[in-house]
């Protein structure tokens, strides 16, 4: 099959939509011999974080001499980003090949897009004879195509609204689809939870009898100092160790909760035999990448880059990011905005009113996205100064000519809005 054949078949099963549910994704992967039992998994949840959780791991297991197969979504730029062993993508004539055979037994069914490449992944890493894979949940939990796993770990990052359509409209409703993936008697580790979020995991977790790691309780992150340009320096304490001064690649505070609980996760899996030399972890650490997640690009005099990257998209994540601005003393920045259609705007955009200059409302690449027209609207009704635009390099031009000496440009508000400009400004030269 060709390369480009095997991705706009791929393409187009997101006609399908999205379907939760474990019967395709079993079926699949019982035709295909059942890859994913051949190697130990390390599953991991969450609203926010858990791309991040998942580069930890993945480096300082990389890092440790282990061969790690990483699955994550949705991607950046390309669809290889999705399947990587290490830090090595899938390559395109291996996607093209899985297509096919994959394709061939799903003859008599209808996989969605994410059951199609969840069960690439996990037949690509069985072939590839790795040694431990690190597995991003897609959405919620216990109907994730991602579950079919008996996993060595569960990890959920921090809960919090989002996806309300497919996991309720309640915290405690979506925290019970993310419990989905705690199986009986595996071990679980909790990132920073809200107590109505931890009561209902931790419940989920005794009813199973799975030992249940929690932040504050059994391991917690202090912040040491803060270096120049918001990078930051943590003490980590878990139950058998202290890491002191990491400095994490990936910026902003919540990083340093993420960190400790990859760090938690380690230490419970050393006990299954997945050891790696402390000396290593620092340097795997400090060299973790997670793109468009608080990823400065182009050159500025006072700042590591002239365009801020974040793919903050919902309540929690303009938290973060809020705290970071803060953080970076940057009180001026120029906003080039854009949501999907299932985000609650009015809510999320004033989050950042404090932080900035102007707003440049754009649409969003490929998804079902809020009118720009509506978001300088609700920009404007927020007290702030915003022009809507039909194009994001339109915007991003501008927002760049329009910034001052000591101002940035910022990014946000839909990973594929960060990758359509990442796009652009990596085919320029600064």
């Amino acid at each position: 099959m060709r390369s480009d054949a095997a991705l706009d078949y791929l393409y187009s099963l997101g006609m399908f939509g999205i379907k939760l549910g474990l019967d395709n994704i079993r079926t699949l992967l019982e035709r295909l011999g059942d890859p994913h039992t051949r190697y130990p998994v390390i599953h991991v949840a969450g609203t926010n974080g858990k791309g991040s959780v998942c580069a930890f791991l993945g480096q300082i297991y990389t890092q440790s001499g282990y061969r790690v197969g990483v699955y994550t979504s949705p991607h950046l730029e390309q669809f290889n980003e999705r399947i990587r062993i290490g830090s090595e993508f899938i390559p395109t004539p291996e996607v093209a090949g899985l297509t096919a055979e994959i394709r061939a037994v799903a003859h008599d069914i209808q996989p969605t897009f994410f059951e199609f490449t969840s069960a690439m992944a996990l037949l690509y890493f069985a072939r590839q004879k790795v040694d431990v894979v690190v597995l991003e949940v897609g959405m919620g939990g216990r109907l994730d195509a991602t579950n079919v796993v008996d996993p060595a770990l569960s990890i959920i990052t921090p809960v919090a609204y989002d996806h309300a359509a497919y996991l309720g409209d309640s915290l405690s409703a979506i925290a019970a689809e993310k419990g989905g993936i705690i199986k009986p008697d595996v071990p679980l580790v909790l990132g920073p939870q809200t107590p109505e979020v931890e009561e209902c995991l931790c419940t989920i977790a005794s009813r199973l009898q799975a030992p249940c790691y929690r932040y504050f309780t059994d391991y917690a992150v202090e912040v040491r100092d803060d270096a120049a340009h918001g990078a930051l320096r943590f003490d980590v304490t878990s139950p058998q160790r202290t890491w002191y001064g990491l400095t994490p690649g990936l910026r902003g505070q919540h990083q340093g909760e993420n960190l400790g609980t990859a760090l938690m996760a380690l230490e419970v899996l050393e006990k299954k035999g997945l050891k790696v030399d402390p000396a290593q972890v620092s340097v795997a650490v400090t060299h973790t990448r997670w793109p468009g997640r608080l990823e400065w690009i182009g050159p500025a005099a006072d700042y590591p880059g002239k365009v801020l990257l974040d793919g903050a998209h919902n309540h929690a994540g303009l938290i973060a990011l809020r705290r970071y601005l803060a953080q970076c003393d940057l009180k001026k920045v120029h906003w080039v905005c854009g949501f999907k259609n299932d985000k609650d705007a009015p809510k999320l955009v004033p989050e950042l009113c404090a932080y900035v200059a102007r707003l440049y409302a754009v649409p969003v690449p490929v998804e079902a996205h809020w009118d720009p027209q509506d978001l300088a609207a609700i920009a404007a009704s927020a007290g702030l100064e915003a022009q809507a635009y039909t194009g994001v390099e339109a915007a991003l031009t501008q927002a760049l000519r329009n910034c001052r000496s000591h101002e940035i440009v910022l990014v946000a508000g839909s990973l594929f809005l960060v990758a359509e400009v990442r796009r652009i400004l990596n085919a320029q030269i600064w």
